[in-house]
Formats: C-alpha cells, sequence, structure tokens
C-alpha cells in the first residue's frame, strides 16, 4: 500500500480526477478537473480543465501546461508519475511519458490516502457528489 511517508518530495507526483461526472459548462461542454499533487507532502501543485473529447493536440497542451507550471513551480520533474488505472488521465500520462516520466498505474484504491481529502474539498466547494 502507498503512503505519503515512502516518499521524498518532488520524488513522485500523483496524477487524478477531481470531478465524479464531467463539468458541463454550457458555451464550452464537458470537461474533467486534472490535478497533479506531490505525494510526500499532498500539496496540489496544479490543475486543469481538460476538454472530455478524443485526444487532439489541443487537449494535449493542457496536459503539458499542467506537467509544465507543476515543474515551473517546483523546479523539477518527478521521478514518477502515479496514476489511477482505467482513469481519465490518458493525457497527463502520454505527456509525462514523452517528458521521459516513469508512469505507474495503480488501483485506484492505493491513491486514495493521497487524493481522498482533495477530491472530498472540491466535492464541498463545488456542491457535487464526491467521488470517493
Amino acid at each position: 500500500m502507498l503512503h505519503p511517508n515512502q516518499f521524498e518530495v518532488n520524488e513522485a507526483w500523483v496524477a487524478f480526477r477531481l470531478n465524479k461526472a464531467p463539468i458541463h459548462i454550457e458555451r464550452d461542454g464537458d470537461f474533467n478537473c486534472i490535478a497533479l499533487m506531490d505525494a510526500a507532502s499532498c500539496y496540489i501543485l496544479g490543475s486543469e480543465l481538460i476538454p472530455v473529447v478524443t485526444a487532439t493536440k489541443r487537449t494535449q497542451g493542457h496536459a503539458r501546461r499542467l506537467l509544465k507550471n507543476a515543474e515551473r513551480h517546483k523546479q523539477q520533474r518527478p521521478k514518477t508519475l502515479f496514476v489511477p488505472r482505467g482513469d481519465l488521465v490518458d493525457l497527463v500520462t502520454r505527456e509525462a511519458a514523452r517528458q521521459h516520466i516513469d508512469v505507474v498505474p495503480v488501483a485506484e484504491t492505493e491513491l486514495l490516502v493521497f487524493i481522498g481529502d482533495a477530491r472530498q474539498e472540491f466535492a464541498e466547494r463545488f456542491d457535487c457528489p464526491a467521488l470517493v
């Protein structure tokens, strides 16, 4: 079982979806809110609203921006990026691999110790059902 105390700051990040159902914006369509978190500190490094559409250059740019902003904030990239197996973080996964970050898919239940509070907070803030 993964736990924050297994990691040093910046050693590993976690990419995950904050929302349970797509966020509908009347003019622009449906989006998922994808966040990046440092595994050791559980600090959210950034988030992006990424359109729920097939992968395009435009949506790949969102993933690239999410990773670049986190890197700029921390002044380095992680060695490892954990992602929930079978979740909707494909674009971030592809971009991380392109940037030579080891991507490790794990069962979402193993990530709840990291992401559970963030998801609950998101659900309360935006008055939607929690994903956890």
